[in-house]
């Protein structure tokens, strides 16, 4: 398994997948709009909320997030 086919949702459980996405984003120290150099994200968690319930690839929602900066 390379390294990007080990985050697609076929081959993580949901709880592998919040933890990816908890530790991509510092782990518990997200401060929501306050980080992110005036991203204004929000709940980082509840941005990437499809990809730890397993309806949307992490590369399907980067790019939508990548569209709106």
């Amino acid at each position: 398994m390379d390294k990007k086919e080990k985050y697609l949702i076929k081959n993580t459980t949901r709880a592998r997948r919040e933890e990816i996405v908890r530790m991509s984003l510092g782990g518990d120290v997200c401060s929501g709009c306050a980080g992110c150099e005036g991203v204004g994200c929000g709940n980082a968690l509840e941005m990437y909320k499809d990809y730890i319930e397993g309806k949307k690839e992490l590369s399907e929602i980067n790019r939508n997030i990548a569209k709106t900066l």
